[in-house]
C-alpha cells in the first residue's frame, strides 16, 4: 500500500511552530517511504478561519519548502460530500437527527455533574426515530457503540484502549448546517486514502471517536502517531508573550528555514548524537516510530547556533535571496552598495541571524549617521593617524578593488610607516565605519566601494586635523 501522509491546519491564525513540526513530521514520513504528502485547510470554523490565515499556512509551508504533492484542499469547498455521508449514516440508522435546544443540553449537562458523572449527551434522541424537519437546533448525532472498546497502537504513545461507554453520541453536523470537526476529518482522510495520521497529542481523545466513524462507514482505519508537545526553556507551553510561535516570526527574526527544519527534526527524534541533517539525510534516516513520548523544550539559543552554522557552512550565493529580503525590511536599497553575496561573505563569521547580517551592512548602504566619540579619540586624535590615511588613500585611488589587493594595500603602509597592523587597521575601520568594530579591514573597505572609501577617508583626515 502506498503511503499517504497529510498536513491539516486549521486557518485561525499563523502556523506555529508545533505544527511546523507535525508537518515536517508527515513530509518526511511519506519521503522515507516513497510515499505522497497532501496538504488540507480544515477551514469548517467559519467564526475563526480568515483568507489571511490561510494565506499565512501556505506562505509558511512554502518558506519551508515543504512541498505538497496533492492540494491544498479546503474542507468548504467538500461541503456536500459531508452531507452525502451524513445522509447515509442516518439511513443505515449508524446516525440520527436531534433537536434539543441549547438549554436542554445545558441541563443534561449539569444533571450529569450533579450526579458525579461527566457532562454529556444522554442520548434522549439516539432511540426516537426523530425525522427530518426544519428547526433551528436540528443537529446530527453520530450513535456511537455503547458497548465493548476503541483499541489502537499509537507509534509514538503505543497501545491505547478506550472504553466505549466513555464516549456520548457526538455531533456530526452543527445546527448551522456545517460537519464538525471530528466527522469531516474521517471523511476526508477516508476519500483522500490517508494511511497514516500523524499529529498532536492533542488530538489522542478524538482519535476513538474517529475510529468508530471509520468503522461505521466500513472503511480501513490509518495508522495514528500523536506527537507530544513543544514547551518552552522553562518547561511551560510555548506562548506569544515568551517565545516566537510563528514560522514566519522566525523568518523576520532572521532564521533560516533549512536550520529552522533541522532543529524542529530534533524536537522529539534523534539519530544518535548527530545534530546537524541535510534534507536529504533526514529524509533517509527518520521513522515516525521512533519519536520519543516525551514533550521536547524548545531552545532559541540552540536554534540560533544551528542557524550559524548554515550561515558559515552554506555557498554565499545560495543565502542572497533571503539575506536580500532582509535588507530590504531594514529599509536598505541593495542596488546602492555592496552586492549582497559579498556582505554575507564579510559578516557571516560575526553574526547568528540574517537579520543582525542586514543591521550590521547599513553601514555600507548608507552615509554613517553616527560617530563613535571613544573610537575618534582613540584612532584618529594621535600623531599617526593623518599619515595613515594620506597614504592608504593614495594606494587605494590606485589598487584593485579586492580584498586580497586592498589587504596587500595595508601591509604597504604598514611597512611605509613602520607601524603594526593594528596601527594601519584601526583608523582605516574608524573611517569606514565610525567606530572601531567591523569584519576584516580588507573587506570593510572594499565594501564600501572605491569612491565611497575615498570619500570616507577624506572626511576621517578632516575629523583627525580638526
Amino acid at each position: 500500500m502506498t503511503v499517504r501522509t497529510r498536513f491539516a491546519p486549521s486557518p485561525t491564525g499563523f502556523l506555529h511552530i508545533g505544527g511546523a513540526r507535525t508537518a515536517l513530521y508527515c513530509w518526511l514520513e511519506s519521503r522515507r517511504r516513497g510515499g505522497q504528502f497532501i496538504l488540507r485547510i480544515e477551514d469548517t470554523d467559519r467564526e475563526r478561519s480568515t483568507d489571511e490565515a490561510v494565506q499565512a499556512i501556505l506562505d509558511a509551508m512554502h518558506w519551508l519548502d515543504l512541498d505538497a504533492d496533492e492540494g491544498p484542499f479546503y474542507q468548504t469547498q467538500r461541503l456536500e460530500r459531508y452531507r452525502q455521508v451524513a445522509a447515509e449514516l442516518v439511513a443505515a440508522g449508524k446516525a440520527y437527527y436531534a433537536y434539543e435546544s441549547k438549554e436542554e443540553i445545558e441541563a443534561m449537562r449539569e444533571a450529569a455533574m450533579a450526579k458525579g458523572e461527566k457532562p454529556r449527551y444522554n442520548g434522549h434522541c439516539r432511540d426516537r426515530n426523530e425525522p427530518f424537519r426544519e428547526d433551528p437546533n436540528r443537529v446530527i448525532r453520530f450513535r456511537n457503540p455503547t458497548e465493548g472498546s476503541v483499541v489502537f497502537d499509537d507509534k509514538v504513545k503505543g497501545r491505547i484502549e478506550w472504553a466505549n461507554s466513555e464516549l456520548d453520541d457526538l455531533v456530526i453536523f452543527r445546527s448551522d448546517g456545517w460537519p464538525t470537526y471530528n466527522f469531516a476529518v474521517v471523511v476526508d482522510d477516508i476519500d483522500m486514502g490517508i494511511t497514516e495520521v500523524i499529529r498532536g497529542d492533542d488530538h489522542v481523545n478524538n482519535t476513538p471517536r474517529q475510529i468508530n466513524i471509520y468503522h461505521a462507514l466500513g472503511a480501513p482505519v490509518p495508522e495514528f502517531a500523536h506527537l507530544p508537545m513543544i514547551l518552552d526553556k522553562e518547561g511551560k507551553k510555548l506562548s506569544k508573550r515568551t517565545n516566537s510561535v510563528s514560522v514566519m516570526d522566525y523568518r523576520a527574526d532572521g532564521f533560516l528555514p533549512h536550520a529552522i527544519l533541522n532543529y524542529l527534526v530534533r524536537l522529539g527524534w534523534s539519530h544518535g548524537d548527530q545534530e546537524i541533517f541535510s534534507r536529504e539525510e533526514m529524509i533517509a534516516l527518520f521513522d515516525i516510530a521512533d519519536v520519543n513520548k516525551a514533550a521536547s523544550r524548545f531552545d532559541t539559543e540552540k536554534l540560533a547556533w544551528l542557524n550559524q552554522h548554515y550561515l558559515k557552512t552554506d555557498e554565499p550565493q545560495s543565502l542572497a535571496a533571503e539575506f536580500a529580503w532582509h535588507l530590504q525590511r531594514a529599509g536598505i536599497d541593495a542596488s546602492h552598495g555592496p552586492a549582497p553575496v559579498d556582505v554575507i561573505v564579510a559578516l557571516r563569521d560575526r553574526v547568528h541571524t540574517l537579520k543582525e547580517m542586514a543591521e550590521r551592512a547599513k553601514i555600507w548602504y548608507a552615509p554613517i549617521a553616527e560617530w563613535d566619540d571613544k573610537a575618534v579619540a582613540k584612532h584618529l586624535k594621535n600623531d599617526s593617524a593623518v599619515a595613515v590615511l594620506d597614504a592608504a588613500k593614495s594606494l587605494l585611488a590606485e589598487a584593485e578593488w579586492k580584498p586580497e589587493p586592498i589587504h596587500q594595500v595595508i601591509e604597504q603602509v604598514a611597512a611605509k610607516l613602520a607601524l603594526g597592523m593594528g596601527k594601519i587597521a584601526q583608523p582605516l575601520r574608524v573611517a569606514m565605519t565610525g567606530t572601531q568594530v567591523s569584519p576584516s579591514i580588507e573587506h570593510t573597505i572594499y565594501l564600501a566601494g572605491r569612491s565611497e572609501a575615498l570619500k570616507r577617508i577624506d572626511a576621517a583626515i578632516a575629523m583627525a586635523q580638526g
